[in-house]
């Protein structure tokens, strides 16, 4: 698998020195997209609005699986174990599709038909990509690879918005989380309004270690924090990661400790933060700045 060479190190001097294992968690609360902390519109529409993407009943989930799509999570009625709900679990495990054992009661608010049968599977309303799939968008544009990686983004409307900023942006794709986090439904797909037909997003088990792998690949990766260095100072050209922290938390210690940058957004308002998806803009853009210059 080829590398990438920022040569970072030499430019340094000249754009702001590499900050690596930026401070703690320090009012990480504060500082990622306080606007809509809490607000996670995909755990309120499981009520009932977001039809196309749940399915009800025994045989509609296990076609589903069998047929190849994407189940995103599968809920489960407490209790239930006979022959097709086994069935159904052995799919969820042979698929890593996360289970939750629910109680009747919340399985008859989720329902829309009214016959959910003890099982109810929320589906993407869209195929994701690998990550190798995202590196290899890069290699054959000839260009260093620039990937957004979201940190356990919560709201549907703000990942489908990312994904429109990073497919205007130029960039390769979107790294998601596979829990604590958004996946690919209907609603993000309108609200991408149509980038995830040309963005490729791939879901991932451990954040973490994909980042690893990547800095194997060569890739830096950048993150948002009020304790940073102001954007315009730092040099964010050549292959690069642009880590966007959940909407209330801001980006976790485990994943700000594996970012070789800590950048900040100057700000001059009243108020100390920004929504999730406009510091991921902001940021995309500066980063996009600094690649047209060095062309």
């Amino acid at each position: 698998m080829a590398k990438y060479n920022s040569n970072r190190s030499e430019q340094s001097t000249q754009e702001g020195a590499p900050r690596r294992n930026g401070r703690g968690d320090r009012g990480a609360a504060r500082r990622e997209a306080r606007g809509m902390a809490g607000m996670n519109r995909e755990q309120q529409t499981e009520g009932g609005e977001l039809s196309e993407d749940m399915l009800e009943g025994r045989n509609a989930v296990i076609e589903a699986f069998r047929s190849g799509r994407t189940v995103d999570k599968l809920f489960v009625q407490e209790g239930v174990m006979d022959g097709p709900i086994q069935t159904i679990l052995r799919e969820a495990t042979k698929h890593q599709t996360i289970v939750q054992k629910v109680s009747r009661d919340r399985l008859d608010q989720m329902s829309q038909t009214g016959h959910h049968q003890g099982v109810i599977a929320r589906v993407a309303a869209f195929a994701y990509a690998e990550v190798e799939d995202i590196l290899n968008k890069a290699r054959e544009a000839g260009e260093a690879p620039f990937i957004f990686v979201l940190d356990e983004i919560e709201d549907p409307y703000n990942l489908g918005a990312i994904i429109r900023t990073a497919n205007l942006a130029g960039a390769h794709g979107v790294i998601i989380p596979k829990r604590h986090a958004a996946t690919l439904t209907s609603t993000v797909m309108k609200t991408s309004a149509g980038a995830l037909n040309y963005t490729p997003v791939a879901k991932v088990t451990n954040i973490v270690s994909t980042m690893e792998n990547l800095k194997k690949e060569g890739l830096w990766f950048v993150c948002a924090d009020m304790d940073g260095e102001q954007m315009y100072r730092q040099n964010l050209t050549g292959p690069i990661g642009l880590v966007i922290g959940n909407e209330g938390k801001g980006v976790s210690r485990l994943v700000r400790e594996k970012c070789d940058f800590i950048t900040s957004i100057p700000m001059f308002g009243q108020i100390d933060s920004l929504n999730a998806s406009v510091a991921a803009g902001v940021l995309a853009y500066e980063i996009v700045r600094q690649r047209i210059q060095q062309k």
